[in-house]
């Protein structure tokens, strides 16, 4: 009997039809641009079927990963020729309203949250991108449209239920073992497998925000790089330094070329929204003026979609506002109209929670830099890859990383992702609770060994 027919063995029993052999290439979307096709894929329902995959994963030795949403630039979701825990099943949301206190499976959406929640006039701020997965998201840290208002998503997580690489089933809080708690808020997917999540709910119903386009200038994205730095900590915004996309309000013979792209959002008092925006309208010639009020989850629809994309990226912290002009000719001359540069300034919420609260250090910076390449495929995935490289060098995108962004299976990716205290003191808590390194298909922090102090 094989690997795979004793895992077959003891899990056909238990999840029926929801274990899926051989799937074919192309029959689940992520599996379809990359040739790391599993063998198995488990798709529980429940933190009991969680638990039964993880023992036989932990029993077999079976190479194994664990999926939420797929929304992995690195596709750690992905193992080849092994076993798939797909939490995809698992996606119900019940907001509780009173409490100010939402719940999400381990498979929910941000976007099927953020849905829920505003009906009750609520949101947890998540990132920009409504198709991403809340467990996996939070458990990086979490930085998007809410940020400077409300800090991270980490910032607001107030439990988690997990499936832990014994296969026991704990929850996990500031008062309940303190120290996963602690290494979950920026540790990925090191810990175990997260199936339920707690998160502070806060009043969010009409915002002010949309796109704001402007004509290519460095001294534009410096200024809205300052504006952003000055701005209220109930603005967040986003800014991409991108070719046109073809869109009914630029004309067509702007489309493919450069452009500014500034993505606001006003969570405060609607009567403050015009004076606390308009610095970020000044920036420079505008092109295009979509901010406007409307409900908060029209925000996760502003952002340029990356469905059906394979992603190339490379990501850090800082921005010298003198390579704005650098950044605009590297749009101009690449290979694909799907290349980025993409600023998060940060500041705010973030920054006034201690670096050492969490396990997501990196909150002393003021700007969070991005380089990808969301369609690799239209002009060959080697060729983008090489202009992601060559920009990234060219804007100094080096040193720290941000871990959801980590876009390569860089084994050395973990050690900039996490400074060495905070690194340290996550091998501690892995040795604790996941000694045989089981979960090790992410940014992988290695057990500490046993003789560590």
């Amino acid at each position: 009997m094989t690997v795979l027919d004793d895992v077959s063995r003891r899990l056909a029993p238990v999840l029926g039809e929801r274990l899926i052999a051989n799937p074919a290439p192309d029959s689940v979307h992520f599996f379809a641009p990359d040739d790391r096709v599993p063998a198995l894929v488990a798709r529980p329902v429940d933190a009991r079927e969680v638990a039964a995959v993880v023992a036989a994963a932990a029993e077999t030795g079976v190479p194994f990963a664990v999926r939420s949403t797929g929304h992995s630039y690195a596709r750690h979701g992905v193992v080849a020729d092994g076993l798939v825990l797909d939490l995809q099943l698992m996606n119900g949301v019940h907001i509780d309203a009173e409490r100010r206190v939402g719940t999400a499976a381990g498979g929910a959406t941000a976007g099927a949250y953020t849905t829920a929640a505003h009906e009750h006039g609520l949101a947890t701020g998540f990132g920009d991108t409504g198709s991403v997965g809340v467990a996996g998201l939070t458990l990086g840290g979490g930085i998007g449209y809410l940020s400077r208002r409300d800090g991270l998503t980490i910032d607001n997580l107030l439990a988690a239920e997990v499936v832990l690489a014994d296969s026991t089933i704990v929850r996990v809080s500031e008062q309940e073992q303190p120290d996963l708690f602690w290494a979950l808020r920026g540790g990925g997917g090191n810990l175990g497998v997260v199936t339920s999540l707690e998160l502070q709910l806060r009043e969010t119903n009409v915002i002010t925000g949309g796109l704001l386009i402007f004509e290519p200038s460095a001294a534009t994205v410096a200024a809205l790089l300052s504006a952003a730095t000055q701005a209220p900590d109930e603005v967040s915004t986003m800014i991409n330094i991108m070719k046109a996309p073809p869109v009914p309000f630029l004309p067509s013979e702007r489309h493919g070329t450069p452009i500014v792209m500034a993505l606001v959002c006003h969570s405060g008092r609607p009567e403050e929204a015009e004076a606390a925006l308009a610095p970020f309208r000044g920036a420079g010639s505008l092109l295009a003026d979509l901010v406007r009020p409307q409900p908060y989850p029209a925000m996760f629809g502003a952002a340029p979609s990356q469905a059906g994309m394979q992603s190339t990226i490379r990501a850090g912290f800082g921005f010298d506002k003198a390579r704005a002009e650098t950044a605009i000719e590297l749009i101009r001359t690449a290979p694909t109209v799907a290349a980025v540069v993409n600023l998060r300034p940060m500041g705010g919420a973030i920054a006034r929670v201690p670096a050492d609260a969490t396990a997501f250090a990196h909150r002393h910076h003021e700007v969070m830099t991005g380089v990808g390449a969301l369609d690799p495929a239209a002009v060959g995935p080697d060729r983008s890859r090489d202009w992601v490289t060559e920009a990234a060098d060219k804007l100094g995108i080096t040193g720290p990383k941000y871990v959801n962004f980590v876009g390569e299976n860089d084994p050395d990716a973990v050690r900039d992702a996490y400074p060495e205290p905070t690194l340290r003191r996550l091998a501690e808590v892995k040795r604790t609770y996941d000694p045989g390194n089981l979960f090790r298909s992410n940014v992988n922090v290695e057990p500490a060994a046993a003789d560590a102090r």
